[in-house]
């Protein structure tokens, strides 16, 4: 269950880089989405350790909790700050 719930995470976080490309024209959103949904998926695929992901995912959630913080916007970074957390804390629970 831990890891449906992991690839449904990198759906989504390349689904709002996409997103940020399309409405906003921005690259760096579609190639850092990108950059961080492969390693994660790696570490599915190959069966690196949990650490691994969870870093990932706490580094990810770390991020989206600046952005939110310095722009008070729920889209897109408030919803991937809960979507981070909730993945982070579902993957330590469900392991």
């Amino acid at each position: 269950m831990a890891n449906i719930i992991l690839w449904i995470y990198i759906v989504l976080l390349v689904a709002g880089g996409l997103m940020g490309f399309l409405k906003a024209g921005s690259k760096m959103s579609l190639i850092m989405s990108v950059a961080f949904a492969v390693p994660l998926a790696l570490s599915l695929v190959l069966k690196w350790p949990d650490a691994v992901s969870l870093g990932l995912l706490g580094f990810l959630a770390a991020f989206f909790g600046m952005r939110f913080a310095k722009g008070k916007k729920f889209m897109p970074a408030g919803l991937m700050l809960i979507l981070s957390v909730v993945t982070l804390v579902l993957r330590l629970v469900l392991k």
